[in-house]
């Protein structure tokens, strides 16, 4: 079973906390690595694209006469190798949509989790709906890792409201656990998981 250290709102040190069951998985390194590269892939739009020399607006007039110049042989200015001309393996605009299927996802991330976990980079906190104050949210995580520089905060969906309270702190992360992934778990650094995960239905 997986157990991970527990902090109280003030940041005072409790018994270890049990994760569910289900939650702890072997190790499938091939399943992380293609839940990490399909979220990679989503994160950005892929449409950078540069014209052919065919898509350029520059003339197609033979530059000059083909033999008797001395010169080497070319057609339009508007080849690859003119300043000015078009690109000829430049990028092609393409949206590649990667699909992982539900369960696939979510044991990418019981097992992005379960790393983590191992590695005692996931502790769960409770009483987080009491804070009012940016500095009680500092105060909380310099008690639970000083030296990280990197958290995210995994929240319950009736305390997303703290997010207004942590905005200001550039080191932390502020994530709805329902929208939770395992690439956001394997880089996110120290993983805080709010203790009402664990309660709301």
């Amino acid at each position: 079973m997986l157990k991970v250290n527990q902090y109280s709102a003030k940041g005072t040190a409790l018994e270890p906390f049990t994760l569910p069951k289900d939650w702890e998985q072997k190790a499938n390194a091939k399943l992380l690595a293609q839940a990490v590269r399909v979220y990679e892939e989503s994160s950005h739009i892929g449409l950078a694209k540069t014209k052919t020399r065919g898509e350029i607006n520059r003339t197609t007039k033979k530059w000059y006469k083909q033999k008797g110049t001395g010169g080497a042989r070319h057609g339009a200015r508007s080849a690859p190798i003119f300043v000015g001309g078009g690109k000829a393996h430049g990028p092609r605009a393409e949206r590649r949509i990667l699909l992982l299927p539900q369960k696939m996802k979510q044991n990418a991330l019981k097992l992005a989790l379960t790393v983590k976990s191992r590695n005692k980079e996931v502790v769960v906190a409770g009483g987080l709906d009491t804070f009012k104050k940016t500095s009680q949210a500092q105060s909380l995580l310099n008690k639970i890792d000083k030296k990280n520089k990197h958290f995210t905060l995994v929240l319950a969906k009736s305390n997303l409201g703290l997010k207004k309270v942590v905005n200001n702190l550039e080191q932390i992360k502020v994530t709805n656990f329902i929208n939770l992934n395992a690439r956001e778990v394997l880089f996110g650094g120290m993983i805080i998981l709010d203790k009402a995960i664990f309660t709301q239905k």
